[in-house]
C-alpha cells in the first residue's frame, strides 16, 4: 500500500514553509475554489450535464495553485487533461471554465473543447493535453520561442509521473536541457497511473532522478502544502529567468478520487485514500491560517464567497447557449 510516510522524500523545512496570513489567504481561496469548482464537475457530471471525460484534481490543488503563484502573469503553462485547476490557478475566470465543461458557446473554447482541451492564450495558458507525456516537446517549444524572443518569459509544464515513460517527455526534455531552454518541468507524482501504482510502472520511483541523464537541476518534495511548493518552484522559475537553464521537479501528491469520474478508485484501500487526506492542503492551509491570526469569521467569509463564486459559474453554464454544432472558424474561400 502507498502511504504518505512511505512516500516522504524528506522532513518539513520549517524556513520554507515560513509564511503570513497575507501570504496563504489568496492561496487557501484559490486552492478551495478548485476544490469546489471540481465538486460542482463531479455533480453535473453525475447528472448527465457534462459529457465525455472528465478528470477531477481534488487532493492535488497545492501543486498547481502554488507552483503558478511562483510565476510571473505572462509566463506560460502547458497541462495535461487534468487542467482545470491549473487554468484557474493560471488566472482564467471560473465562469467559462465551467461553460466549457457543459459544452456552452460561452465557454473558454466556445464548448468545442471540453474538459481535457482548456485554453487561454490571453492568460499564458496553453492547453491541457489528452496525450499522456505528448505535451512535454510542446512547452519546450513554449521555451524556445521566448528564448528566440529575447522576452524573459518562462514555460512551466506539468505532467503525471506516467507521462515519464513516455518518448515525448524524454524528447522535451533532452531539447531543454541541451538548447538550455527556460522551462520548469513539474511532475505531479499522485501515485497511480490510472489505476496502476508506482511500484508496478517504475523500476526508479524517483522521477527528478532522469534529470541527471541530461545535466539538468532537479527537485523533488511532499506537495501537500502550498507554501512550500511555492518556494520551492519559485527557485526554479528564478534558475530559468536568469539562466535560461531547465529544471526536473518531482511534487509528490495524491488525488482522493479515481482517474476520471467513470473510475471507482477499487484499486486502492479505503485505510490509504483516508490516510492521504489526513494531508489534505485545503485542512492544513485552513488550520495554518487560524493559527498565524485569522479569525474563524474572516475565514468563512472567504469561503462563502468561494460558494457564490462556483454557484455563480454553475448558473452562467447551466443558462448559457449550447456550442456552435461546426466549428466557428472555417476558413471561406
Amino acid at each position: 500500500m502507498t502511504t504518505p510516510e512511505s512516500a516522504r522524500v524528506e522532513p518539513v523545512d520549517e524556513s520554507v514553509t515560513t509564511t503570513t496570513v497575507e501570504e496563504l489567504r489568496p492561496l487557501y481561496r484559490q486552492m478551495l475554489a478548485i476544490r469546489r469548482l471540481e465538486e460542482a464537475s463531479a455533480k453535473a457530471y453525475s447528472q448527465g450535464k457534462i459529457g465525455g471525460f472528465l478528470h477531477l484534481i481534488i487532493g492535488q490543488e497545492a501543486v498547481c495553485v502554488g507552483a503558478i503563484a511562483a510565476l510571473a502573469a505572462d509566463d506560460y503553462v502547458v497541462a495535461t487533461y487534468r487542467e482545470h485547476g491549473h487554468a484557474y490557478a493560471k488566472g482564467v475566470a471560473a465562469r467559462p471554465i465551467m461553460a466549457e465543461l457543459y459544452g456552452k458557446k460561452t465557454g473558454l473554447v466556445k464548448g468545442l473543447g471540453g474538459s481535457m482541451h482548456l485554453f487561454d492564450k490571453s492568460k499564458g495558458f496553453l492547453g491541457g493535453y489528452g496525450i499522456v507525456g505528448g505535451h512535454v516537446p510542446i512547452a519546450a517549444g513554449a521555451a524556445l520561442a521566448a528564448k528566440y524572443r529575447g522576452d524573459g518569459k518562462v514555460a512551466m509544464c506539468f505532467f503525471g509521473e506516467g507521462a515519464s515513460t513516455i518518448g515525448g517527455f524524454a524528447e522535451g526534455i533532452a531539447l531543454a536541457a541541451l538548447w538550455k531552454l527556460p522551462a520548469v518541468f513539474i511532475c505531479e507524482n499522485n501515485q497511480y497511473s490510472m489505476g496502476t501504482p508506482l511500484y508496478r510502472s517504475l523500476a526508479v520511483e524517483d522521477v527528478s532522478l532522469r534529470a541527471l541523464a541530461h545535466g539538468m537541476a532537479r527537485d523533488r518534495f511532499d506537495g501537500d502544502d502550498v507554501v512550500k511548493v511555492k518556494r520551492r518552484i519559485a527557485e526554479a522559475v528564478q534558475r530559468a529567468r536568469d539562466t535560461s537553464e531547465p529544471t526536473l521537479v518531482e511534487v509528490v501528491t495524491y488525488r482522493f478520487r479515481g482517474h476520471s469520474m467513470s473510475d471507482p478508485g477499487l484499486y486502492r484501500t479505503k485505510d490509504e485514500v483516508e490516510e492521504w487526506k489526513r494531508r489534505d492542503p485545503l485542512t492544513r492551509s485552513r488550520q495554518r491560517l487560524i493559527d498565524l491570526g485569522a479569525t474563524e469569521a474572516d475565514v468563512v467569509a472567504l469561503e462563502d464567497d468561494v460558494k457564490a463564486e462556483i454557484e455563480d459559474a454553475v448558473h452562467f453554464a447551466e443558462t448559457s447557449p449550447a456550442a456552435d454544432a461546426y466549428l466557428p472558424y472555417v476558413i471561406k474561400e
